[in-house]
């Protein structure tokens, strides 16, 4: 079996849990395997786009003593040369659990500084209390829902835009699917996730796409790299003026990751969904 660069990282190790500040413990994956696998690099990327994560196990202590807990969204540019490596991001956020802060601000510029290096790309850091969260709600994707097609499929692994198929006619609509599953490419464990496709071309058949997306449920792969599949995909059959994928992916670990790809620069809504 071909080594996979995160075989390096602490994913699927044991792992001791330190409560102490130490920015050693994260862990970069370069974007650049894949990408030459898919056939581009980092001149002449297909798409723009960010992968948000969300942290709901993040906490330090005030001078005080007294513990804090937060949300925090951590924003990384998609043409950034490294992946974080998600245990390594969680290892990381645990050792701040007895580090001392006076503020939000000096710890989202501490986590800002320690994710743009290991990136090597700026990240975005944003960190908000539970009032805040609480008053954001949950929300449903929008466009149309194809899960309750009545189809037949018999495909779990190694997808295939083949599965695709597409009309004439011209049309733009948003489309998405709950039953979103890949595996992790060294732990084997699943990755559930919702994906939502909105686009301006020939006409996308919609049972063909929920057949394809469900054949990512075998599949071995991060999170980023089945998204820029799907969004690659649906580009070289439609053609379209206009295409965007986005995965809003469950958390595991206290993290969820939700990678975002599309042909023009838009504003992401970073929404929570029910199962998130």
């Amino acid at each position: 079996m071909q080594h996979h660069p995160a075989q390096d990282s602490p994913l699927g190790k044991t792992s001791a849990y330190l409560s102490q500040y130490d920015a050693s413990l994260l862990f970069g994956i370069a974007r650049a395997t894949k990408w030459r696998e898919l056939g581009f690099n980092a001149e002449n990327l297909p798409y723009v786009g960010v992968d948000v994560w969300n942290c709901y196990e993040l906490s330090w202590l005030l001078p005080s003593g007294k513990p804090v807990v937060a949300i925090g969204q951590f924003t990384v540019p998609a043409n950034s040369p490294n992946i974080i490596e998600s245990k390594s991001f969680k290892l990381y956020l645990n050792s701040l659990n007895q580090s001392v802060y006076a503020s939000f601000a000096e710890v989202e510029a501490l986590l800002a500084a320690d994710l743009s290096k290991v990136a090597q790309s700026p990240v975005n850091v944003e960190l908000k209390t539970l009032r805040e969260v609480v008053a954001e709600g949950l929300h449903e994707p929008q466009g149309l829902c194809i899960d309750d097609l009545d189809i037949t499929i018999s495909r779990y692994e190694h997808p295939s835009a083949q599965l695709l198929s597409c009309a004439s006619d011209v049309v733009e609509e948003q489309l998405y699917s709950h039953l979103l599953k890949s595996n992790c490419p060294v732990t084997g464990q699943p990755d559930w996730g919702t994906v939502q496709v909105h686009y301006r071309g020939p006409r996308l058949d919609h049972a063909s796409l929920l057949a394809y997306l469900v054949s990512f449920r075998q599949h071995q792969d991060f999170h980023e790299q089945c998204v820029e599949r799907i969004f690659l995909d649906l580009q070289q059959l439609l053609k379209p003026e206009l295409l965007t994928v986005c995965a809003r992916y469950v958390r595991r670990g206290g993290l969820d990751i939700n990678p975002y790809r599309s042909s023009e620069q838009t504003v992401l809504s970073n929404l929570r969904l029910a199962r998130q």
